[in-house]
């Protein structure tokens, strides 16, 4: 845990909540998560799902910033570990290792964790539709296999492990969220198991990732650049959050910094309407309302009202305490705020609204 000048909200960041807070959109764009960074010289880290967007982005980093002993990415994608380890070569990242494997095996967890430091957790099956079409399947990966992850990391005496959520685990309406959910509260509760001096536990929850897989930006990049005549918008009032991949990858090392285990940690993000993405990406471009999918939701949250009570608010990020133990004092006394009662954190009622600024800040940062 950080000092406590370090975890109260800052100036600006209270102010954000007043009329006032339009000059702070900029500045919104650039929140880096950076602080307290984890040091990873000489440490072991193992990466699910590391050929993912995330898992690149988070690699990239890791090497640019730190010399881990090693660095492991683990996935069960061959060509994708084949094509990745053509970017980090042996000659030049002597550290970086990579082993096929699946989440649903608990054997192959436990055999790739021996002598593993720290476990980033980003594996998962995340397409809304996929799910909802195929729930076992989504099941098997991303409840049974954060259960396997815990076991593999106590047996293995893992340091920290830090499991990558969704602003879909909260209030879930779509397998996909409730499957995250159920993922969310296995890993909090995992330190009951763990023992006071044992693995500790936590959890990043963060919305959209700009430029990620998947993302609707590269889609509709995809269609101006072809010529499309019109976006299509699924409801002209649906809002979303929005996080680029160097802020999520600083979001979990800091993170990791932190933790003491048990946390989910929530980071102050940018949110807008969908009508106004389209809009800043392509100006005067005709905009096509298609409908709501199944499964979705018109605004997301990330924090729901009814767990304000565990909530507390730190300088660039919330954090969701457990309902047990001391956590909750403690990062009070070294400063940080409780959030009022009725506190909700989503998408529409979000202070921290991204104007066309802001939005074309993260933009030029997702794609530099």
């Amino acid at each position: 845990m950080t000092a406590a000048r370090n975890l109260a909200p800052t100036p600006a960041a209270a102010a954000s909540h007043s009329p006032g807070y339009g000059r702070l959109l900029n500045w919104i764009a650039r929140r880096d998560f950076s602080q307290p960074m984890i040091d990873l010289n000489d440490k072991t880290v193992l990466v699910t799902g590391g050929t993912g967007s995330f898992g690149n982005a988070f690699i990239r980093q890791v090497c640019e910033q730190f010399k881990p002993r090693r660095l492991i990415v683990f996935s069960r994608d061959e060509l994708k570990q084949f094509e990745m380890a053509q970017v980090f070569p042996q000659e030049r990242y002597p550290f970086m290792r990579f082993f096929i494997g699946d989440v649903r095996s608990r054997d192959r967890l436990e055999m790739a964790m021996r002598d593993v430091d720290y476990v980033v957790h980003a594996a998962a099956m995340k397409q809304v539709p996929i799910a909802e079409y195929n729930p076992l399947e989504c099941v098997h990966t991303n409840i049974l296999g954060a259960e396997n992850i815990v076991h593999a990391a106590l047996s293995r005496n893992v340091k920290r492990v830090l499991a990558l959520s969704t602003d879909k685990a909260a209030n879930p309406v779509n397998l996909y969220g409730a499957t995250k959910l159920a993922s969310d509260k296995i890993f909090v509760a995992a330190n009951h198991l763990a023992g006071a001096e044992g693995t500790r536990f936590s959890v990043v929850r963060y919305g959209n990732v700009i430029g990620s897989r998947g993302s609707v930006v590269p889609m509709f990049q995809k269609m101006m650049a072809e010529g499309a005549a019109d976006l299509p918008i699924t409801d002209p009032r649906m809002t979303r959050f929005w996080i680029t991949l160097s802020q999520g990858v600083n979001l979990v090392l800091s993170s990791m910094a932190m933790m003491r285990g048990g946390e989910i940690y929530v980071p102050k993000i940018g949110s807008l309407k969908m009508t106004e993405l389209a809009a800043t990406m392509a100006p005067g471009m005709t905009q096509r309302v298609i409908g709501i999918r199944p499964g979705e939701k018109l605004h997301e949250v990330m924090i729901p009202e009814d767990v304000a009570r565990q909530t507390v608010e730190l300088h660039d990020r919330y954090a969701i305490l457990p309902s047990w133990g001391s956590l909750r004092a403690e990062y009070v006394a070294e400063g940080a705020r409780e959030v009022d009662d009725g506190f909700c954190y989503s998408s529409d009622r979000n202070p921290d609204a991204l104007d066309a600024r802001g939005l074309q800040s993260l933009l030029t940062d997702a794609f530099a």
